[in-house]
């Protein structure tokens, strides 16, 4: 990509310079009412070109800011997710091992109702 690029670059570059040798004669801008300026048209073309690169640089500066600051945001919103997933699964395992704390009262309590029950019915009989 890179040798892309230098290619373009020398390409518009090789086009400045030609067109600067052909066209050497004073033209005039009015930059603002009043305020004339007479220069080869090419000096002009450079200077225009010059300024449109400066542009496109300053503009590729903000974009770039602007993902780096995108970016942050986001690394930022995972961060915090990971720490409530952390969090979450604390909780889950400290939920197991509640569960599993209480496993065998459930079970005595389910073998003395099984029980409780049985009696019930041998009374009734």
């Amino acid at each position: 990509m890179r040798i892309l690029n230098f290619f373009i670059i020398f390409l518009i570059c090789l086009a400045l310079v030609l067109f600067s040798l052909e066209n050497t004669e004073p033209t005039t801008i009015q930059i603002i009412k009043g305020f004339q300026v007479k220069a080869p048209l090419s000096v002009e073309l450079i200077i225009a070109t010059g300024f449109g690169a400066i542009l496109a640089w300053l503009f590729s500066l903000w974009s770039r800011m602007q993902r780096m600051l995108a970016s942050r945001a986001d690394t930022s919103q995972v961060r915090q997710k990971e720490q409530r997933i952390q969090a979450l699964e604390q909780d889950l395992e400290r939920y197991k091992a509640e569960v599993e704390a209480k496993q065998p009262l459930l079970e005595s309590a389910a073998s003395s109702s099984v029980e409780d029950v049985k009696t019930a019915e041998a009374i009734a009989n």
